[in-house]
């Protein structure tokens, strides 16, 4: 029992430090295919609809 004790309050404590270490930055949180109007390095699908979804914003379209 004090494993799994010990084991979350180390988990706990990392995810702390992350979160911390992400608001000293200022940086904002991103996905793995760009998420902030950068070009797609994605599969193709994803390729596609982020192409489909940068011309409908060209053309002064909502999401």
């Amino acid at each position: 029992m004090i494993t799994i004790l010990a084991t979350l309050v180390v988990f706990g404590a990392v995810v702390f430090a992350m979160s911390v270490g992400v608001l000293v930055q200022g940086k904002r949180l991103r996905g793995s295919c760009g998420g902030s109007g950068e070009d797609c390095s994605c599969s193709p699908l994803a390729a596609r609809e982020c192409r489909l979804r940068k011309s409908r914003e060209a053309a002064g379209a909502t999401p």
